[in-house]
């Protein structure tokens, strides 16, 4: 009944984001939305879907160490693991300006999160900062990017060109953007009450599943568009989802939960896995920079350091 529970709780996020992704876009689409602002709001958060509504419901249900190892293990899986596959299917170019602005925003959310896991709480107030954070630096992208039309630019809007319109128009897009918030909401709690269950059942604590089975299964959906896009050479898209969702997962996920109810961290995370995410963080931003790309050995080391680190979390069990 458990296992049962993770898979369907894990195939419903997945399939769920996924439509909520292609239903938000086709919506946006017919509202005509530019495809910049799409790229830079619309996939964004759409793509966090998963990691927000499992992290808010953890958080509302009282599981504060799945809602906060969510965000931390989904941040260490982005980097490590999905930018690992996606620069051995190709090396993943970078434009400066995802560097110095996308680059420089993540970093601050690291920096950000592991000041916060220090602290031991998240209070509301700090979850509304983050929020209005977001949407300055929202607000400042997109001016420069619809004056400037650079590189940045390019890649926001290939993000959104990325998603495929959905069957239907308008209402086919509403009812994709319907039924995946529902198979988010559904999958959520799967999930929520088969890591629960497996913890106990292996005498874990709740923050090592948050970290590493609820971290992995949120961010299925990036791993899939980061992976096709790669694929299909379009590996600039696949490392500005990256980046995106690990802004996103900082300043929306844990800003909106913290405002809704205020999140107590188990002084678990401060002592390795804080620190993890935070080197992982520091570490792309100058092997972005140098060369201007994510090489295939470079992608394996990736891999081989998350799986290092998987390793070592139910090693020390």
């Amino acid at each position: 009944m458990i296992t049962l529970s993770l898979i369907a709780g894990l195939t419903l996020l997945f399939a769920g984001g996924e439509a909520l992704v292609r239903g938000a876009v086709g919506t946006a689409r017919a509202l005509d939305i530019s495809p910049l602002l799409i790229g830079l709001t619309v996939v964004a958060m759409a793509t966090s879907a998963p990691e927000l509504v499992v992290s808010l419901g953890a958080a509302l249900d009282g599981k504060a160490s799945i809602a906060i190892g969510n965000v931390v293990g989904s941040n260490i899986a982005n980097i490590l693991l999905i930018l690992g596959v996606a620069a051995i299917i190709a090396p993943l170019p970078c434009t400066r300006e995802l560097i110095y602005r996308d680059g420089a925003m993540m970093g601050v959310g690291a920096f950000l999160l592991t000041g916060l896991v220090l602290l031991g709480l998240v209070e509301r107030w700090h979850g509304v900062v983050m929020l209005f954070a977001l949407l300055v630096f929202i607000a400042i992208t997109f001016r420069m990017e619809a004056r400037g039309r650079n590189g940045g630019a390019k890649v926001h809007e290939e993000e959104a060109e990325e998603v495929p319109s959905p069957p239907g128009g308008v209402a086919g897009a509403i009812m994709l953007v319907v039924a995946g918030l529902v198979g988010l909401l559904i999958g959520a709690e799967l999930l929520i009450y088969g890591a629960t269950e497996t913890a106990r059942g292996l005498g874990v604590s709740e923050a090592i599943i948050g970290l590493s089975l609820v971290a992995l299964g949120t961010s299925l959906p990036e791993l899939a568009s980061v992976a096709v896009a790669a694929w299909r050479g379009h590996s600039d898209v696949a490392l500005g989802n990256v980046i995106g969702s690990n802004i996103f997962n900082v300043f929306a996920i844990v800003g909106i939960t913290s405002s809704t109810v205020p999140i107590p961290v188990d002084p678990y995370f401060a002592a390795v896995d804080i620190w993890v995410m935070l080197a992982s963080s520091i570490l792309l931003l100058p092997l972005m920079y140098s060369g201007a790309r994510l090489s295939r050995v470079e992608g394996s080391l990736f891999l081989g350091a998350y799986a290092a680190y998987i390793g070592w979390l139910y090693y020390c069990i």
